[in-house]
């Protein structure tokens, strides 16, 4: 795995491979720029990542933006009236810009959207920009989805694809702390490493074209299966008569530490600052720990790989989601779920 960690120095011109011409072009509406970019997708992750990349591409570079929320891109703008253009469709962002971020919620979206832009197949002749492009699709899909997409734009030749799923949530987006998990081949990495790291701090390589979000959803299928082994352990220490933080002292010097035990412990109280400790507010949804479980069952299941925990943990999931007091919460609600001390 190869691991790039972005450097906080003052940034000159980025000038990512396979990205920037030397020289100026002129687009087709007479004006020149000096490079063009775009970014698909102003959700809660998307919104602020975009934020992050305008303020550090270079002042002459156009952003060129789309989300089917005509606010959220209104809103983009007057926040950012300089070299930003709202798109009309992903269709006028694939002809005017040469590197394209997408922030997508589901694999339908993602699908939707590369076929709008890369369908009909002429992006490198009747369009702006007469040059293959740089797809980064940071959104978190199965990979069948991802592979279908970029083997479209590799087949027709009107750019690379890479699949750069990010982990850090909200608050990483819009502190540009986020860590992407990259799947590209060799020679496109640096390129997209300079892209990324102007909206994360680490860009991690884990190989070939889909292999970010295998390693994505290999993490977080892990990550949800501990949050409901840590709820289970607390609650059945707590019954017993355990004091809740010095059961959780002790488990963070033992062998059942993990990131629920020690960082984001399900137990009111136990971590201060944590959402359990603010009501199960903030964190990372179980709305959204329960989408990326289903993927990575379902990508297991395509890859023939027999699992014993993750479908009784995918109904968990599905009926804490579906609990009014659990609904909308961070994903450690699981220990109120299932009966809880708080």
């Amino acid at each position: 795995m190869r691991v790039i960690t972005a450097v906080s120095t003052p940034l000159r011109r980025i000038t990512p491979s396979a990205v920037r011409q030397s020289s100026r072009r002129c687009f087709s509406s007479t004006q020149e720029l000096e490079a063009s970019w775009g970014f698909i997708g102003l959700g809660r992750m998307g919104y602020s990542m975009a934020k992050n990349l305008r303020a550090k591409i270079p002042a002459e570079d156009t952003l060129f933006i789309h989300d089917v929320n005509a606010a959220a891109t209104q809103k983009f703008l007057e926040e950012s009236p300089k070299g930003v253009r709202i798109a009309k469709n992903v269709r006028e962002v694939a002809e005017n810009a040469e590197v394209i971020i997408t922030a997508l919620p589901e694999p339908q979206h993602v699908k939707g959207v590369y076929k709008a832009m890369l369908e009909p197949a002429t992006l490198l002749t009747d369009s702006a920009v007469k040059k293959a492009r740089l797809f980064i699709d940071t959104s978190t899909i199965d990979p069948m989805t991802s592979a279908g997409v970029a083997q479209v734009a590799h087949s027709t030749g009107q750019g690379k694809f890479i699949d750069a799923p990010m982990s850090g949530g909200v608050v990483g987006a819009a502190a540009g702390t986020l860590t992407f998990m990259i799947g590209a081949a060799p020679e496109a990495v640096d390129g997209a490493t300079k892209v990324l790291s102007m909206m994360g701090r680490k860009v991690l390589h884990l190989g070939e074209q889909g292999a970010g979000l295998k390693g994505k959803l290999a993490n977080n299928y892990l990550l949800a299966l501990n949050n409901v082994a840590t709820a289970e352990a607390m609650s059945m220490g707590i019954k017993w008569g355990l004091d809740p933080k010095a059961l959780a002292g002790m488990i963070n010097i033992s062998t059942g530490k993990c990131w629920p035990s020690e960082v984001n412990n399900p137990v009111p109280g136990v971590v201060e600052g944590s959402p359990a400790s603010r009501g199960y507010e903030g964190g990372f949804g179980v709305a959204l720990a329960n989408k990326d479980l289903k993927l990575a069952l379902k990508a297991a299941a395509e890859a023939d790989v027999k699992l014993a925990l993750g479908e009784a943990a995918r109904q968990l999931y599905e009926a804490a989601e579906s609990a009014p007091d659990c609904k909308g919460k961070d994903f450690s609600v699981v220990y109120r779920y299932l009966g809880g001390q708080e």
